[in-house]
Formats: structure tokens, sequence, C-alpha cells
């Protein structure tokens, strides 16, 4: 017998603390790659900058951030390929979004 969503148990939540290096932040061009490579999988991601906090999954949210070069950043993510999406991510803030 499946458990209903009411009685599943939560979803681990998954966290890293980064930082925005890339000389113009993310903007239009880092927000669209963000977006896509967060969409390959299935784990909820969310980006949380100061007091907003937004789903990773959208340009438009990840532009509403105005997280600029040196803004710190926390991406969360859920769900059974949560830590994969988490390392993509990382290496995209990383390597400045191939920007530099």
């Amino acid at each position: 017998m499946k458990p209903d969503a009411e009685h599943s148990p939560p979803k681990s939540m998954l966290t890293r603390e980064l930082v925005v290096r890339n000389q113009y932040g993310i903007h239009a061009r880092p927000a669209a790659i963000f977006v896509k490579t967060a969409s390959r999988f299935e784990a909820e991601v969310t980006v949380e900058k100061g007091d907003m906090k937004v789903s990773g999954k959208s340009i438009m949210g990840l532009m509403t951030l105005e997280a600029s070069s040196g803004a710190t950043v926390k991406i969360h993510a859920a769900g059974a390929d949560a830590e994969q999406a988490l390392d993509e991510l990382q290496k995209l803030l990383e390597q400045n979004f191939f920007e530099e």
C-alpha cells in the first residue's frame, strides 16, 4: 500500500551557500543558463538572497534577486536528484556562467 502525500516523509532539503563571482552578476544570460541546468533535474530548486526566495527554474524570479557580483546566494534543492542538481549549479557559479 502506497502512502498518500499527506503522510509521506518530507523531502530532505540540501543547501549550498555560494558567491556570485561573474562580473555582471546574475543577469538574463546567466539566469537562462541556471534555469536550463536546474530544469534538467526533478529536484525542487530554490535560490535565496537576503529575505527573497525564488524558484531556481524561473528566469524572471532569478533576475528579481538582483544578485550582483560578490553577492552571496543560497541554493536549496529537495528531491531524489537534489545533490546532483546542486553539484551542477555550483559548477556554473564557480565557472562564472562561462562568461570570463
